[in-house]
């Protein structure tokens, strides 16, 4: 296991500038996933909103560096590990579900391995992290979470059955969470983009331009965007825009849904 990193939290006026928005001023987020893609985005977001941010991911340098920059907390783990996600904070007001990783391969040559591994990630992370911050959260009155979910948490793919299942159990446990917490002040939401520009995504570009032998413009406009009305990858600020409108003061009725933000992926 990874030894969690603890930078000093505060910020610098050197490195980082007044919140130019502070509706979250005084809150804490923890981000999981947060050195890359569209949880670096969420964190940044955040933290130009007011708020002290835990960035976790185990990317050590890249926390780190992100960390430095927005004046948070690096945490440097493996989510994978049980006992590591255990060591997490358990005090933030506001909970960002997005670490995850992708396997493709029919369900008869998925390696169960695998299989095994994007769950504990994408569906025991969350719930341990969940199991530890409702509490305080209930405590305060007042919580915002916020998971990471994807179209594919709406519908299916072939070759995908791992990311599949782990997403549509994610929006299983926010629903679940939703109602538990509705009492407390404290909400539940699913942001579901389609495909989003992250290195994992440009991975799978990439790949599936060597397979089918054709560009990787091909790719992004006859395979990703298919089925989606709107033929452009999204891009991570846009992804955490809207999960900093859900944290924001004016949401607090709007819990156990899941925001699509698809290209119109789902209106087929």
């Amino acid at each position: 296991m990874e030894t969690p990193q603890h930078p000093d939290p505060g910020p610098s006026p050197l490195t980082v500038p007044p919140p130019a928005n502070p509706l979250l001023a005084g809150r804490t987020a923890l981000v999981t996933g947060a050195a890359s893609g569209i949880g670096r985005a969420c964190a940044q977001a955040l933290a130009a909103a007011g708020a002290h941010v835990h960035v976790v991911d185990r990317a050590a340098e890249a926390a780190k560096s992100l960390a430095d920059e927005i004046g948070g907390t690096a945490w440097v783990v493996d989510l994978s590990d049980p006992d590591a996600v255990d060591t997490l904070p358990d005090g933030a007001d506001i909970v960002v579900n997005n670490a995850g990783l992708q396997h493709v391969a029919p369900v008869h040559e998925f390696p169960p391995e695998r299989f095994a591994l994007i769950q504990r990630v994408m569906v025991e992370t969350p719930f341990r992290i969940l199991r530890r911050t409702l509490p305080g959260m209930y405590e305060r009155g007042w919580g915002r979470v916020v998971n990471i979910s994807s179209v594919h948490g709406l519908r299916a793919s072939p070759y995908k059955s791992a990311y599949v299942t782990a997403k549509h159990a994610l929006e299983g446990l926010s629903k679940v969470v939703a109602l538990e917490a509705a009492g407390h002040g404290v909400t539940s939401n699913c942001v579901c983009p389609g495909y989003v520009r992250t290195p994992l995504v440009e991975n799978q570009i990439a790949d599936q331009a060597r397979t089918h032998g054709i560009s990787e413009e091909e790719v992004v406009g006859r395979v990703m965007l298919e089925r989606s009305a709107i033929k452009q990858l999204i891009e991570p600020d846009d992804v955490a825009e809207a999960v900093l409108w859900l944290c924001g003061p004016r949401t607090g009725h709007i819990t156990g849904t899941s925001l699509a933000m698809d290209g119109g992926w789902t209106a087929n």
